[in-house]
């Protein structure tokens, strides 16, 4: 389940000149996934398979957004989690679009496409966030996070992480 509390990560948005500097090095179907909403071939994925402990974050700007704890397998052909890193890091939009109502995520940092919600996922939430393998990056436990934006993200979750232990 997902914290209630008060993230201790900066959510706020990059800046324009930031942004352009973190779209520079995005590939091309990293740019079509996280930039204009599309969608990687099911199955295809490289993070499908993962099984680590780490943390899935988001592509574009780090951001913790997934625990490998809340990742399931679906069948679905896309990395499924049934809860998000916190609450406050990923967002929920309407999405009309190809003529079905689904409800998009996305990064609540960056504002990047990661994938869909939809309720059909395992307890504890019954939730099954659908998420694209180009939107995340994955890092193992014991790893420092990338930190793009210089948020002291890895504090952050050092810091988390004492305060459970």
């Amino acid at each position: 389940m997902t914290d209630a509390a008060k993230t201790d990560f900066d959510l706020t948005p990059p800046t324009d000149d930031e942004r352009r500097k973190l779209e520079t090095s995005l590939t091309a179907e990293e740019r079509e996934v996280l930039l204009h909403h599309g969608t990687e071939a099911p199955f295809c994925g490289g993070l499908l398979g993962e099984k680590n402990p780490g943390v899935y974050c988001c592509r574009l700007c780090a951001l913790p957004l997934f625990r490998f704890q809340t990742k399931f397998e679906s069948g679905t052909g896309w990395p499924s989690f049934y809860a998000p890193f916190h609450e406050d890091h990923v967002v929920a939009v309407r999405d009309t679009s190809y003529g079905m109502v689904r409800i998009e995520t996305r990064c609540a940092r960056c504002g990047s496409h990661q994938g869909h919600v939809f309720p059909d996922g395992p307890p504890p939430t019954g939730l099954r966030y659908c998420i694209n393998s180009v939107s995340l990056e994955f890092t193992p436990v014991g790893s420092s996070l990338r930190d793009p934006l210089k948020r002291r993200d890895d504090a952050a979750i050092q810091a988390m992480a004492a305060s459970s232990a």
